[in-house]
């Protein structure tokens, strides 16, 4: 039956049995518990050192005493969860028993500490389970006295922290990720207005735009992967969005699956757009009988082929002067030891784009 402490009109303390379980004493209940009239001395200690007793065995953390030798002389059920071994197990063990072997001087130290009547807090270090797995701990460590004030051994409490160390690792890890994405965000972006002109101001912030915009765009298939990288496949049709058709006559698309890393797919869908603006305003896209072909391959090597094949549009001439396109986009490949092939034919553009990936 469980056992409830209730308070009566006199201000003394009742057990009340109509419940399962243990009696349950909290707040004030305890203290009136401890300070019942009547109560002796020793009782009263026995009381309380039943009480602590409770605390240290009902506690989540690993809550051990040992020598000044270093042997274990009492271990909680905390202790049993933590480290694997039972309290039949370890009591009697050296405290080495669960010290990995290149951590054996940490106990030397801290006996030596202990002797000298220092306390230990929050000591982070790692100690091993019974099947030998590691785990990260914060250890607190007290002398313990006899009656005359003699130190005569300590008192370990250890919290695992293991998992918490893990989650402290993993948000390092995204921070320096997030800071190294933004870091090459904001040098493609830098990179994209010094290689941006127009006749006109109107001109450039389109031009701007337009290729910030093919970066926004890329950036949204890196979210569907968690920032693994992105299908060419999908990068092209994210450029060439508005000359799709349902029968691909306009734009043919041939390549097998390929999924570019974040920096290489930056560059593509930029390179792709400049491609397509040019396209479409001088080029194959430009006339409505105009056809664009988009090929990909990646050898054994890891290199990436992409060649970009208009006809069908007006007739091309050899330019006297290498365009603000044509240097955006050598100025994009290039930085990643890619190569760039113009050839102006007259039936269209052939560009042939070479990158290691």
């Amino acid at each position: 039956m469980r056992e409830e402490a209730k308070r009566v009109p006199d201000g003394a303390m009742r057990e009340d049995r109509s419940a399962e379980g243990p009696p349950v004493r909290t707040g004030s209940h305890i203290s009136e518990w401890l300070k019942l009239p009547g109560l002796q001395p020793p009782a009263r200690a026995e009381r309380l050192a039943s009480l602590l007793a409770s605390i240290v065995e009902s506690s989540d953390d690993a809550i051990v005493s040992k020598s000044l030798e270093g042997v274990i002389t009492s271990w909680n059920k905390g202790a049993e969860r933590i480290f694997g071994y039972s309290a039949l197990e370890a009591v009697g063990q050296p405290i080495t028993l669960v010290i990995p072997e290149d951590r054996q001087s940490e106990e030397r130290e801290i006996l030596t500490r202990i002797r000298r009547g220092e306390r230990i807090d929050h000591f982070e270090t790692v100690r091993q389970r019974r099947d030998g797995s590691p785990i990260i701990v914060s250890l607190t460590i007290s002398p313990v006295k006899d009656g005359f004030g003699n130190i005569i051994g300590a008192s370990k409490i250890a919290r695992d922290i293991t998992e918490q160390k893990r989650n402290q690792e993993r948000i390092n890890v995204l921070a320096r990720e997030a800071e190294h994405r933004s870091k090459n965000i904001l040098a493609n972006v830098q990179a994209i207005v010094n290689l941006s002109q127009s006749d006109s101001s109107e001109g450039l912030k389109e031009v701007i735009s337009g290729r910030i915009q093919a970066m926004s765009n890329v950036h949204s298939l890196f979210v569907e992967t968690r920032w693994i990288g992105a299908e060419l496949s999908a990068i092209a049709r994210q450029e060439l969005a508005p000359y799709l058709s349902e029968d691909d006559t306009r734009v043919r698309m041939e390549g097998l699956p390929t999924v570019l890393e974040p920096t290489a797919a930056q560059a593509v869908a930029v390179v792709l757009h400049e491609l397509a603006t040019n396209a479409s305003k001088y080029g194959a896209l430009s006339s409505a009988k105009g056809q664009i072909r988009l090929a990909w391959s990646r050898s054994e090597q890891k290199h990436l082929a992409i060649r970009w094949t208009e006809f069908g549009g007006p007739r091309v001439n050899m330019p006297k002067r290498k365009g603000f396109g044509s240097r955006l986009i050598e100025g994009t490949i290039s930085p990643l030891g890619g190569k760039v092939l113009f050839d102006w034919r007259a039936e269209g553009l052939d560009c042939e784009i070479a990158v290691p990936t």
